[in-house]
Parts: C-alpha cells; structure tokens; sequence
C-alpha cells in the first residue's frame, strides 16, 4: 500500500464534522479520519468474509465433533501428550 495522499471531498452529518473539529487538532483531523475508515473498510470485508463463508462447515464430515469441540480438543491434546 502506497504512502502517497490524494484529496477526496467527503460529506459528512453537520454533527459528526462539528465534533471532529471541536475534538481532533486540525492538522490531525484527515489522519482520524482515514484511520476510522481504514477500520470500517476492514469490519466490512471481514463481515462479508463471514457471511460468504456461511454454511461452509458441514457436521457430517467433521464427526469427530458431534460431541463438542472442547472434547476433540482434549482428546488430540491427551494423545499428543502420550505419544512424546
């Protein structure tokens, strides 16, 4: 990712943009910005990836989980601990 800045013109709520201004120096005031948009971007795709990837698992081909994750996990570590 390029380190290069390119203007964008925005609009924002009358409250948010008065706010912003009141809380964030003005100098600072894009770097907020952009760090909280950065972080929606990445909310947003990782929702996307779930939603996606719903459904993806079948029980049926996992039966070593019919019981429960938590006893698979036990399990594999009880044999791991035995074997060494």
């Amino acid at each position: 990712m390029a380190n290069t800045t390119r203007r964008a013109n925005v609009t924002l709520p009358e409250d948010l943009l008065v706010e912003l201004r009141r809380t964030v120096p003005k100098g600072e005031q894009s770097k907020v910005v952009g760090d909280a948009l950065r972080h929606e971007l990445k909310r947003i795709r990782f929702k996307k990836a779930l939603q996606s990837s719903f459904g993806a698992w079948k029980a049926r081909a996992h039966p070593e989980l019919t019981r429960g994750p938590r006893r698979f996990v036990r399990s594999l570590r009880k044999s791991s601990r035995s074997t060494g």
